[in-house]
């Protein structure tokens, strides 16, 4: 890169100072992850929007590690953002203002540009594709106490949730030998997640209307769109983005079971993809087509320490045919298959997930044959039937 070109990025571009972190220490942002060296000082040239910082601490010769801490930041351009390792606690925290604003003019005037590793900007791509739907807003509505996610603080959560075999291999890599330190359960902090109920139950509503609901949640989504985003799709898009994100990069198991939460209810809907929400679950198979896609590239390709250490979680969990979403896939990609009229953007993403699968993972999205139109195997996402003739359920 020419001097003045690089000159310019790092003046208009954020920076990321991060003050006396111990070597071996694993720092990210968003897709990129770095070992620290003995000179490190932070990250440099930092394109103006949001990102995701995260962190994890080394014994000292680097060869374990503690959970991963992880927080969005909203930069702007030529912004500092300042934080200081605490070496009792072995995290990031901020300063006062004061010191703050003493580093901000350091930074400033170029006196720590030596010690700055700069943003790869050729991956930024992979980052917008990823984040394109979060905002300030997104970060603030969710995010938790603190801004800290972790999942040293969800271990209670973790451990009363009802798993499937793919969360409970996920459990088992979280709690593995290189998370080091027991999570202390009085830290518990939670994001603060939209609530996606998995069963429809309404009083006055009985029989056949209510196995309506549950068969097809376009009523749910219209009424979650309305009551918690304020009618915005870009919103809830944002949620669904943050909650992967924090997943992924985070290893955030309350992160996973969002998404998951999320997929579920988009998946889920017969009505809104071809008659009053199009436009949404076009954005929506672009989104997830960008996610598996990234999630899946980079674990098949990752191969450095660095790498290994960070092990997104997208692993053999994910490529079995009885994952659930291999069983949401197959329902929709049916459901478009039959639908009679589809938009053209739908459809057109709704093919490239499909052979991103079929071609990734080997996935077969043949039919399974049905009984009464009910589901063989025992799946926790197979429609929800409301058993007549049994009086209780009256």
């Amino acid at each position: 890169m020419e001097p003045e070109t690089a000159l310019g990025l790092v003046r208009n571009g954020a920076t990321l100072l991060l003050l006396d972190v111990p070597q071996f220490t694993l720092i990210g942002i968003d897709t990129l992850m770095f070992s620290v060296g003995p000179v490190f000082k932070g990250i440099k040239m930092i394109p103006p929007g949001p990102h995701f910082v995260y962190y994890s601490s080394s014994n000292r010769d680097g060869s374990k590690f503690s959970p991963i801490v992880g927080f969005f930041i909203d930069t702007c351009p030529s912004e500092v953002i300042v934080r200081k390792w605490d070496q009792q606690d072995e995290r990031l925290v901020k300063l006062s203002e004061e010191e703050e604003e003493r580093y901000c003019q350091s930074v400033k005037s170029l006196e720590f540009d030596r010690e700055l590793g700069p943003y790869t900007l050729s991956q930024y791509g992979d980052w917008k594709r990823l984040s394109n739907s979060i905002t300030k807003t997104t970060i603030e509505r969710i995010e938790p106490i603190g801004g800290e996610i972790t999942v040293a603080h969800e271990s209670e959560m973790v451990g009363n949730t009802p798993k499937t075999s793919m969360e409970k291999a996920l459990d088992q890599q979280l709690r593995n030998s290189k998370f080091s330190k027991s999570a202390d359960k009085s830290q518990k902090r939670g994001c603060y997640y939209t609530s996606i109920p998995r069963v429809i139950k309404r009083k006055g509503i009985h029989g056949q209307e209510l196995t309506s609901l549950n068969l097809d949640k376009t009523q749910l989504l219209e009424s979650i769109l309305m009551k918690d985003y304020g009618g915005s799709e870009d919103l809830l898009l944002g949620e669904l983005q943050f909650a992967f994100i924090a997943f992924l990069m985070g290893q955030s198991l309350e992160g996973f079971l969002q998404w998951k939460s999320l997929v579920s209810l988009l998946f889920g809907c017969n009505e809104a993809p071809f008659h009053t929400r199009s436009l949404l679950f076009t954005k929506f198979i672009r989104v997830i087509y960008y996610q598996l896609k990234f999630g899946f590239q980079k674990d098949q390709t990752g191969s450095s320490n660095v790498e290994k250490e960070s092990s997104l979680l997208l692993d053999e969990s994910w490529l079995s045919a009885d994952s659930f979403l291999h069983h949401l896939c197959k329902d929709f990609f049916s459901l478009v298959q039959e639908a009679s009229v589809v938009d053209g953007d739908l459809l057109s993403w709704t093919r490239k997930l499909r052979d991103l699968l079929e071609n990734t993972l080997g996935w077969d999205f043949q039919q399974t044959s049905t009984v009464d139109g009910l589901y063989c195997e025992e799946d926790e996402f197979a429609p929800v039937v409301e058993m007549l003739e049994d009086p209780s359920e009256q």
